[in-house]
C-alpha cells in the first residue's frame, strides 16, 4: 500500500467553529494535512483520501503544541464557504456605511 500526505494553508478571516468539536476556533491560518492512499488495480494512477486534519493550536512561536483535528471535506469545504460569505457581507456593509467622497 502506497500513501502519500499534502500539506496547504487556509485562512479564515472569522472564528469558527467544527461540529464535532466544542468551542470556536480563532481567525488566522491553518494548516490542513490530506493523506491519500494508491488505489491499485488500474491502467492509470488514482487515489483515494483517507483523511484531512485540521492543524489547530500550532504556531512558529510554541512549534510542537498542535493538535490534528480529523475534518471531513464537506465540513472544512462548508466551513471556508461560510466564513468567505461572512467576509463578503461585511465588506459590502462596510462600503455601504462609509462616507460619500466629496467630489466638487
Amino acid at each position: 500500500m502506497t500513501m502519500r500526505s499534502a500539506r496547504s494553508t487556509v485562512t479564515f478571516s472569522n472564528a469558527f467553529a467544527l461540529r464535532e468539536y466544542a468551542g470556536q476556533l480563532p481567525a488566522g491560518d491553518y494548516e490542513i494535512i490530506v493523506e491519500e492512499e494508491l488505489l491499485e488495480g488500474f491502467s492509470f494512477e488514482t487515489w483515494l483520501r483517507t483523511a484531512t486534519y485540521l492543524m489547530v493550536g500550532h504556531s512558529d512561536s510554541q512549534p510542537g503544541l498542535a493538535e490534528m483535528r480529523a475534518v471531513s471535506d464537506r465540513e472544512l469545504v462548508a466551513v471556508l464557504s461560510r466564513d468567505g460569505a461572512m467576509t463578503q457581507t461585511r465588506q459590502n456593509s462596510e462600503a455601504a456605511l462609509s462616507p460619500l467622497e466629496d467630489r466638487t
